[in-house]
């Protein structure tokens, strides 16, 4: 009895399924397209997305023109999102924000299009073109709606792409760093420095350039040492001004004094002492 019943539900649940496609079939084939709109509200809203989708796709043409496209189109730009194609989502958005411009959605089709970058915004170690496009797409937002409710939300992702970009600026400078290319590393990590000033990487980044530039220094030929050890010792001043408390003071303290020693040899050697 019980495995009659268990077929008896698996053979209703496969009708059920053929039922459910049969009339899925019958909507995208249908000329009525008041209704296929309706339907394709339905499957929206059940969150069916992937049925939805092709359905607002031929509605945008039909009903180009009416009272109705402005909402097609905006359906048919969140099923690209729901359906995580963010990249073709922002397009549309920006489409329809320019489509409808005066629009009750054309605010929160810009955020989408911003928001839509965001997500496309690839890892640290790999091209940022989209993190960069998605801060300049968040900040006009923020320009262009400064009232918004979502002013905040704006901000908070606009840290969180900065962070990437930072990361990213922070660790291209500590590879020149371990790859021993100190005059490059020098000059990343300043420029490191000059674009993210709050960076939280401040202190390990000047001790770096620190000692990059004691090991430059140290590594030059003579008729260079004497000046980069000048310099040397100007950054251990200055790390230690600015970090008393740092773990790497005294690392800064050895490094100095032996930039010292180096340097008094190399005056003798100057002076033929």
């Amino acid at each position: 009895m019980f495995k009659k019943a268990h077929s008896a539900i698996v053979l209703l649940a496969i009708m059920m399924v053929f039922a459910g496609c049969s009339k899925y079939q019958k909507v995208l084939k249908s000329n009525d397209f008041e209704k296929k709109f309706e339907m394709a509200k339905v499957y929206y809203d059940n969150g069916k997305y992937q049925k939805a989708f092709p359905l607002f796709e031929e509605l945008i043409t039909v009903f180009r023109g009416t009272s109705k496209a402005e909402d097609v189109y905006y359906y048919y730009a969140y099923c690209n999102y729901h359906l995580g194609d963010y990249m073709l989502a922002g397009y549309h958005f920006d489409n329809f924000v320019k489509t409808f411009p005066r629009g009750s959605r054309a605010e929160d089709g810009q955020f989408m299009n911003a928001k839509c970058y965001f997500l496309d915004s690839a890892d640290p170690s790999l091209d940022q073109a989209s993190t960069t496009k998605a801060i300049d797409e968040l900040q006009l937002f923020i320009n262009k709606y400064p009232e918004s409710p979502k002013v905040d939300e704006c901000n908070d992702l606009i840290d969180r792409l900065r962070f990437k970009l930072e990361t990213k600026a922070y660790n291209g400078a500590k590879l020149y760093y371990r790859l021993g290319e100190y005059k490059a590393a020098i000059f990343a990590l300043r420029n490191m420095l000059k674009e993210f000033p709050d960076t939280k990487f401040s202190e390990e980044i000047s001790f770096m350039i620190l000692r990059s530039s004691y090991l430059l220094a140290d590594n030059s030929i003579d008729e260079k040492k004497m000046e980069r050890f000048e310099k040397t010792l100007q950054e251990c001043d200055d790390f230690i001004e600015k970090y008393p408390r740092s773990s790497d003071v005294k690392n800064a303290e050895s490094i100095k004094e032996d930039s010292k020693r180096q340097l008094e040899k190399l005056k003798n050697l100057r002076d033929g002492i």
